[in-house]
C-alpha cells in the first residue's frame, strides 16, 4: 500500500515538472561526464533529478541568484552517484545553500598535543552531518570537466558517507558487498596513497579516510582509468557500490 502511494506520489511530482525532458537533454550537455549514459540511464537521471529538486532546497547565500540552470546542474551531478541506488540514501536532511565562488568557514581542530586550533578557511564546498551541503557556484560549474574534480559529487558523496554516522569512509554497503573487504582494501590503499603519489589523485584525499573516499569517488566518475591505474581493487568495489561501471561502453 505504502509503496503504492509512494509510487503515485513520485508521477505526480513527474507530471508536474516544469522541465521537460528536452530541458533535462540541454542542460546535460553541459556535464561532460554524462556522455557515457545510455538513452534509458539518461532518462532515469532526469527523472531522479527531478524528484531531487521536489525534496530538496536550494537557496542562495549573500545574495547569489538561484536560476534554472543552476539547479539542473546540481541535481544532475548530486544525482549521477545515486542513479542506480535511490534518492532515500540522501534521506534525513533538505537543503543545498550556494554561494557565488569560495567562501569562508569557521575551522576548529585539535592537535597531536591536544590543543585546539580554530581559524577561518576559504572553501569550495562541505557537508554537514543531518544538515546542508554547501557548495560554490564557481566551482560547481566548472565541475564535470573530466579532469577527476569534482565538488558536487565530493559533496555528496560524503552525504552517503554519513548514512551511518559520520563520514569515515566507511559508507552503508550494498547486500551483496563484504563490509570487511572493504575496509581491507580502503585501508590498504589509503595507507600507501598517504606515503606515494599518485597521478591524477588529488593529494586532498590522504587527509582522511573520509576524504580519500569522497577524493576517489570524484575520480571514479571523471576519470575512471586513473583510479583502476592506480587501485584497481577500489575501482572494483566502487563498481559494487555505486552499482555503476564508468569505463563499460554504452551499449
Amino acid at each position: 500500500m505504502f509503496d503504492i502511494i509512494k509510487d503515485w506520489r513520485e508521477q505526480r511530482i513527474l507530471d508536474n515538472s516544469k522541465f521537460t525532458h528536452e530541458d533535462w537533454a540541454r542542460a546535460a550537455e553541459c556535464i561532460m561526464i554524462l556522455d557515457r549514459l545510455t538513452e534509458d540511464e539518461l532518462s532515469r537521471l532526469f527523472d531522479l533529478a527531478t524528484l531531487f529538486l521536489d525534496d530538496k532546497s536550494i537557496v542562495g547565500a549573500q545574495g547569489f541568484e538561484i536560476t534554472d540552470a543552476v539547479r539542473q546542474s546540481i541535481a544532475l551531478q548530486a544525482c549521477l552517484p545515486i542513479l542506480n541506488l535511490s534518492l532515500e540514501w540522501y534521506s534525513g536532511w533538505s537543503s543545498i545553500i550556494i554561494y557565488q565562488g569560495s567562501y569562508k568557514s569557521e575551522s576548529t581542530t585539535v592537535d597531536e598535543f591536544g590543543i585546539v586550533h580554530e581559524g577561518r578557511q576559504h572553501r569550495s564546498g562541505e557537508a554537514w552531518q543531518r544538515g546542508p551541503v554547501i557548495l560554490s557556484w564557481e566551482d560547481a560549474k566548472h565541475s564535470s570537466e573530466r579532469d577527476g574534480h569534482n565538488v558536487v559529487i565530493h559533496e555528496f558523496v560524503h552525504k552517503l558517507d554519513m548514512m551511518n554516522g559520520r563520514a569515515n569512509g566507511f559508507p552503508p554497503m550494498q547486500p551483496d558487498m563484504d563490509p570487511a573487504r572493504w575496509t581491507e582494501i580502503m585501508s590498504r590503499d589509503f595507507e600507501d596513497f598517504q606515503n606515494h603519489r599518485k597521478s591524477g589523485l588529488d593529494r586532498y584525499g590522504a587527509t582522511n579516510p573520509a576524504e580519500f573516499f569522497a577524493v576517489l569517488s570524484e575520480v571514479f566518475f571523471e576519470t575512471p582509468q586513473k583510479l583502476v591505474d592506480a587501485y584497481p581493487d577500489i575501482y572494483d568495489i566502487m563498481v559494487k557500490f555505486f552499482k555503476q561501471s564508468p569505463l563499460q561502453p554504452k551499449a
